[in-house]
């Protein structure tokens, strides 16, 4: 929160009407119903993703009796998160509007080039995501997106990034699903505050942690996004800030788009009756099970046999007596635990095909191939119906942007004309595009004949090669003077190779024949090797 801070800031003109709190006390108790959905779902996945309210890291957690809720929301994320950020597999493209791609249609070289430049911004932003550490909020992002179906990331000028739980946040979306509004709430030590309201926050501050609730508000108006702080009843001044629309630290996904909501709906959600009948089941076998490993033995108090010396006998003792005096004590529910049981299964195998637990996409290995990935995602946009797509809108795309800008801002990346050059994020079977037009190419070439493989320009095919593969070859392909050298080099060793038997042949004959007019064999053995050369 420091970080935020000390953001730029910029004075807002707009009046605010009411303090933050009371905005964000109207909006909050307008979405129990929602939160208490959303506590029953994680409740039979994940419990700590929304504990009961006024909940503390120090107080146990209910722990269902099924695993199975936890291991579904885990695996349908973990898969999300490959997909949407791959390892060194660029999930976006830097590409030109059609008016400036038609202007270079007849300059391929540079075209070219401006290709090569989007293939190394691409590589140092993914650089930046994985130096910055925030695929790890992300990664948390959509398990909050599959259990509860909303969350909010922050990404501030400096540092990473933090995922905020639902319970923390509120929004207001217009019907287009566009948010108009966002307020945070969140404790922090007052140290944290400026110094000019710390000594009035300190009349409000817990005595035991030292710290006060700050309400962060950002609100859209016009073509900017406002941001304010509030803290102990006073806001906070230096806290003011704009930012563009499509730079705004605050991104705010849902899962589902339902027309006329402010929250999405979760994945966990239109399987819950799924997972509460597992749950039921799943407790009701376990406690059965427990009863009937119990073992008691029961005896005719009217027999012969003495109970206290059969449980003192030892192996292989004669105790006198009658077997039918003593009996084991039977559950007899043999078959209604079958029963119980198959309907486990069907229900435990309906939640892994709808969370993907069944298919063994990826394998277990360091490197996965472009196959692999493009299955994984074609079954995730097949089987989601279209969820995929909708969180490349809500997430990828503002979550790149983001990126990129606090890189610009940093002198990471340069600043481009947004009017000509936007990035694009692939999704759906389209995320591997780039493998696409490679596979285009070689079946161009694979298909020419001979004859017109000499009219292929090699260094424009390595250039569209190697940012096809996305792989930066700065200084690895030689240039057209460089290559021309060699190539004279080439010429001169070969002519030289060729010269070599027939000067050796001159220097064979000056030996044997000796000398005859006062030179030397060697003297004329050279001049031989000068004569052939």
């Amino acid at each position: 929160m420091a970080n935020l801070i000390a953001e730029v800031r910029v004075e807002d003109k707009a009046s605010d009407d009411g303090s933050i709190k009371s905005r964000w006390n109207k909006l909050d108790s307008d979405r129990t119903t929602i939160l208490q959905r959303g506590r029953q779902c994680a409740e039979l996945t994940i419990h700590a993703l929304l504990p009961p309210a006024g909940f503390t890291e120090n107080q146990e957690l209910v722990t269902p009796y099924q695993g199975l809720g936890a291991k579904a929301v885990n695996s349908l994320a973990s898969k999300l998160l490959i997909a949407m950020l791959a390892p060194n597999t660029p999930f976006f493209k830097m590409t030109l509007d059609n008016k400036a791609q038609l202007q270079l249609k007849e300059q391929p070289e540079v075209l070219d080039e401006i290709n090569s430049a989007f293939a190394a911004m691409e590589r140092a932003t993914l650089k930046e995501i994985e130096d910055q550490g925030v695929r790890v909020p992300f990664g948390l992002a959509l398990k909050y997106l599959v259990a509860i179906g909303y969350t909010l990331i922050h990404l501030p000028d400096e540092g990473g990034a933090i995922t905020y739980r639902p319970d923390q946040f509120v929004v207001v979306r217009d019907p287009m699903g566009t948010p108009l509004e966002i307020i945070v709430q969140e404790r922090i030590h007052i140290s944290l505050l400026p110094p000019e309201i710390q000594a009035e926050a300190a009349a409000n501050v817990r005595s035991s942690d030292q710290t006060v609730e700050l309400y962060t508000q950002v609100k859209r108006k016009k073509n900017l996004w406002y941001v304010v702080q509030e803290a102990a009843g006073k806001i906070i001044e230096s806290s003011r800030g704009t930012y563009p629309l499509d730079e705004c630290p605050w991104i705010a996904p849902r899962w589902s788009a339902i027309a006329g909501e402010n929250y999405g709906r979760g994945h966990v959600e239109e399987y819950l009756g799924d997972f509460r009948s597992a749950e039921s089941l799943t407790q009701s076998i376990v406690e059965g099970s427990a009863a009937a490993a119990k073992v008691l033995f029961l005896n005719n108090p009217n027999g012969t046999t003495n109970a206290k010396r059969l449980e003192k006998a030892r192996n292989g003792d004669i105790l006198p007596g009658n077997k039918n005096d003593i009996g084991v004590l039977q559950l007899e529910k043999f078959n209604d635990f079958r029963v119980a049981l198959e309907t486990l299964t069907k229900l435990e195998k309906a939640i892994e095909q709808a969370f993907l637990l069944m298919s063994a996409v990826q394998r277990d290995a360091e490197r996965v191939t472009a196959e692999e990935f493009r299955t994984m995602v074609t079954e995730l946009e097949s089987t989601l119906g279209g969820v995929y797509s909708l969180l490349s809108v809500e997430l990828q795309l503002p979550f790149l942007k983001r990126v990129q800008a606090r890189m610009r801002k940093q002198g990471k990346l340069p600043s481009l004309p947004k009017n000509m050059v936007k990035p694009v994020i692939t999704t759906g079977v389209d995320a591997l595009s780039r493998s696409y037009e490679l596979t285009k190419i070689e079946q161009f070439l694979a298909g020419l004949p001979n004859e017109a493989l000499s009219r292929v320009k090699w260094d424009v095919y390595l250039k569209r090669r190697a940012t096809a593969l996305n792989v930066d070859v700065e200084g690895m392909i030689m240039t057209d003077e460089e290559f021309g050298q060699m190539q004279q080099q080439q010429m001169l060793m070969q002519m030289a190779t060729q010269a070599a038997p027939g000067m050796a042949q001159e220097m064979t004959k000056g030996v044997m024949n000796g000398p005859q007019d006062g030179t030397d064999a060697g003297t004329r053995g050279q001049q031989a090797g000068g004569q052939a050369l």
